[in-house]
């Protein structure tokens, strides 16, 4: 097949994207010393603005008494059929759907896995066999046709034997002796023969974080990962050493991997806090060393007067791993709201999570399960929305989009309204 331009745009979306990124992360920087002033000076400097920034409960008011009936029954109309909708798809989420908004006009939303998934899988200081697993089987299951698989070569090996094991069982259709900058540059790009990753996903240091996070929006990406985090709730009845075995195992991922316990058992607190050097101390090396530096550099012990200080701390934190050994599980689990993956009671751990047992080990860090989950079938398909009408539906919707579309300012939106009423008979 030949493709002929009969027009060829001079510029891309990304054209500038360099140097807004440089003038945005200025501001960004300076309003995170400045706040409220800054936010403040920067309103008067660009919006020539010097009033009030809360709008003020009587201002919502007034403005309800003097804007014109009109216009709020075209707003009403607008918000009763994205309302309708947005019910629709929490009703069918993750389900394929078609709904009849109001006569004429339906609405609904398509599941379509991405055509081509990098999963990066670390093999540094450990050989992380169950991130292939992980990433690659939940890619496979979602539908993605083609998943590429990368992992950090060893001197006269490649990627690890093991590794390469699981990326082909568990579906990889191509297989990179790749790491870190590299790897995810070869994916995104589409190099090596392979076609570009829409998502790129899997954990690994913070070259490949900060990789995947320079080149989001170019391609999409599970998370913005950081260091991986463990926080233990636990009261009186806890184990003590199996809390403190439990921190220690996740402090060994490296030396900056934070550590939390938040108790109400000061009891506890001191005995665990006595215990951790002495496991630490029993390791072999290279876990040693990361854990130490980890406890000692990152590590927390927070002691609570009650359980609902356990939850408000708990999910101010937000942590990637979270365990709660109490005589009150069920509670916790109903009330903790943010948090990567829940561990409850002390028959699991993490490790159980990491490894083997079913839930997923690609998780939101640095407060991010304050706002999402982690990776799961759902991050490798599109939930895309469609729409159709009938003409008759066009005497309805097109004029009070035409409308709207004017009170924005938005002239061209208003006449693609307007030629489709004229075309079809009816007056705006």
């Amino acid at each position: 097949m030949t493709i002929k331009y009969l027009k060829k745009a001079t510029k891309t979306s990304s054209t500038d994207d360099f140097k807004t990124r440089e003038i945005v992360q200025g501001i960004l920087s300076d309003l995170e010393k400045s706040r409220e002033k800054g936010c403040i000076e920067l309103t008067k400097k660009f919006d020539k603005y010097e009033d009030e920034i809360i709008v003020s409960k009587e201002k919502i008011e007034n403005i309800k008494k003097k804007l014109d009936q009109k216009t709020k029954d075209d707003i009403k109309f607008s918000y009763d059929r994205v309302r309708k909708f947005a019910e629709a798809q929490l009703k069918n989420y993750g389900k394929d759907f078609e709904i009849e908004l109001s006569k004429g006009l339906f609405a609904g939303q398509k599941l379509i896995p991405v055509n081509t998934a990098g999963c990066y899988i670390p093999g540094g200081r450990y050989a992380h066999i169950a991130s292939a697993v992980m990433s690659v089987t939940t890619a496979k299951v979602a539908g993605v046709k083609n998943i590429i698989a990368c992992s950090p070569p060893k001197q006269n090996v490649g990627a690890h034997p093991a590794i390469i094991y699981t990326a082909d069982l568990c579906g990889a259709d191509v297989i990179l002796n790749l790491g870190g900058v590299p790897a995810i540059a070869a994916m995104t790009y589409g190099m090596f023969n392979n076609s570009p990753a829409d998502i790129l996903v899997g954990p690994g240091n913070q070259f490949v974080a900060e990789a995947k996070r320079i080149l989001y929006g170019k391609v999409g990406i599970d998370l913005f990962a950081g260091p991986t985090e463990i926080a233990v709730i636990a009261d009186q009845s806890a184990d003590p050493e199996i809390v403190a075995f439990d921190l220690v195992g996740q402090a060994e991922h490296g030396y900056n991997s934070p550590a939390w316990l938040f108790t109400t058992s000061k009891k506890l607190a001191n005995e665990v806090i006595e215990l951790i050097p002495k496991l630490i101390a029993d390791l072999p090396e290279i876990p040693r060393i990361s854990s130490e530096a980890a406890w000692r550099d990152y590590g927390e012990v927070i002691l609570c007067d009650n359980n609902e200080e356990l939850v408000t701390i708990s999910d101010d934190y937000a942590p990637e791993h979270l365990e709660v050994q109490t005589t009150n599980n069920e509670w916790f689990h109903t009330n903790l709201k943010n948090y990567g993956s829940l561990f409850i009671g002390e028959e699991t751990t993490v490790a159980y999570g990491d490894k083997c047992s079913g839930t997923n080990h690609i998780l939101p860090t640095k407060g991010a399960g304050k706002y999402t989950g982690g990776l799961f079938v759902g991050k490798f398909i599109k939930t895309l929305s469609f729409q159709r009408m009938t003409k008759e539906s066009t005497k309805e919707v097109g004029a009070a989009a035409a409308r709207i579309s004017r009170y924005e300012g938005m002239e061209a939106h208003a006449r693609t309204g307007d030629v489709r009423l004229r075309k079809y008979g009816y007056s705006n």
